[in-house]
């Protein structure tokens, strides 16, 4: 009987440790179920805090998108404005342009009125020039024709006047040199007359 105990114990420990396997399969079964219940909670809330991100930041877009749209009809009206201003200014401009146009022919018709008029002054003025060119050299030519002829008379006279005055020099040197030798001849004799030797003074 001894023996059939200790099979039934053996049986009783098997079974047991069957049941600790199964409780603890069943417990890691759980962990790991409720880590995963954890875990999808954890998503879930990430989750929802995107979806309420995602909402804020899509009605945060679709206000800033209506705030553009109101800037884009505003910008619209501005550049409206703005071509309506240019076309203006543009005409005005135009108009401007060709009044400015209109006084620049005028005076460039004026400035060659004055130009034709002004060539035909310097022409005159030429032709004036040359002809009293013309007569000044000829007056020249005449005035150098007295210069040399008078020129030529004063040679004339001053020749005459030197043959003179040399004729009237040659013929007081000769007197001059008499009254010289006169004079020289009277101091030798007074020197004498004193004692004193005429050649050692």
């Amino acid at each position: 009987m001894a023996p059939k105990n200790r099979g039934k114990g053996k049986e009783g420990g098997k079974q047991k440790k069957k049941k600790n396997v199964a409780e603890n399969e069943v417990e890691e079964k759980y962990r790991k179920a409720a880590l995963e219940v954890d875990i999808l909670k954890e998503h879930l809330a990430l989750r929802r805090d995107v979806a309420r991100q995602a909402k804020a930041d899509s009605e945060g877009l679709q206000q800033r998108l209506r705030e553009l749209e109101r800037e884009l009809e505003l910008t619209r009206d501005d550049k409206k404005d703005i071509y309506e201003e240019m076309i203006r200014q543009y005409q005005e401009l135009q108009r401007q342009t060709e009044t400015r146009i209109q006084q620049l022919e005028t005076e460039t018709k004026q400035l060659q009125q004055e130009l034709a008029t002004c060539r035909q002054d310097i022409q005159q003025a030429r032709e004036d020039r040359e002809q009293l060119l013309g007569e000044k050299d000829q007056t020249i030519v005449e005035l150098q024709g007295k210069i040399d002829a008078m020129e030529t008379a004063y040679e004339k006279i001053l020749h005459g006047s030197l043959d003179q005055i040399l004729s009237k020099l040659a013929a007081a040197q000769g007197c001059w040199e008499k009254e010289a030798t006169a004079l020289h001849l009277e101091h030798k004799e007074r020197l004498r007359e004193f004692g004193l030797n005429p050649l050692e003074m």
